[in-house]
């Protein structure tokens, strides 16, 4: 997708290149494919506190050092290895938040083996279909839903760590699962019909 300047976008990505590219390329866009969920689990769960341009600019510090987001591969990540990545500056160094990456690369799997995919089991919180939001500003985002909260609160009683509701609602809107795009947004239309 070719971005163009004068596109009217939601506001909060107009800060810097990067950020208009993920806009336009990604956010909001259905995710049907489990190492992409996983991604975004483990850079949902490092913003947690932070900026998404800072996960953003740190992006490729994270697949590199994560094993490009292979859940089976993270799953069997040494405590040793682990304190390797932590000393790398391409990431955010926080402890709590590298670990849990690897506990849940785990919960992941097991999920998985449960439901058949990820994917399948998350789509089931929303129908299996994207919410069509209707946002006049930024302002109209809430920071949680109903739908969050329940599968948060699912992850979380499947040992999950770093999958707070805000984090997850994050989740959902980076995966498609909401289109919280801005009405006057041109993806907003865009991705309105997609599932």
């Amino acid at each position: 997708m070719k971005t163009h300047p004068e596109w009217e976008r939601c506001s909060w990505c107009l800060k810097f290149d990067q950020y208009i590219q993920y806009h336009d390329e990604e956010w909001g866009v259905p995710v049907h494919d489990d190492k992409t969920h996983f991604e975004f689990l483990i850079l949902e769960g490092a913003q947690a506190g932070l900026s998404w341009a800072t996960i953003l600019k740190k992006r490729e510090g994270y697949r590199k050092l994560f094993a490009d987001f292979e859940p089976t591969k993270v799953a069997k990540f040494t405590d040793k290895k682990l304190e390797t990545i932590l000393l790398d500056p391409s990431i955010v160094r926080n402890r709590l938040k590298v670990f849990a990456a690897v506990n849940n690369a785990k919960r992941f799997l097991e999920i998985q083996k449960e439901f058949g995919s990820f994917d399948f089991y998350i789509w089931s919180f929303v129908g299996h279909k994207p919410i069509q939001n209707k946002r006049k500003s930024l302002s109209d985002v809430p920071a949680t839903t109903k739908e969050s909260d329940a599968l948060s609160k699912d992850l979380i009683k499947r040992g999950f760590k770093f999958v707070g509701s805000t984090v997850i609602y994050a989740h959902m809107q980076a995966c498609g699962l909401v289109n919280d795009h801005v009405e006057s947004c041109f993806r907003y239309k865009e991705l309105s019909f997609t599932s």
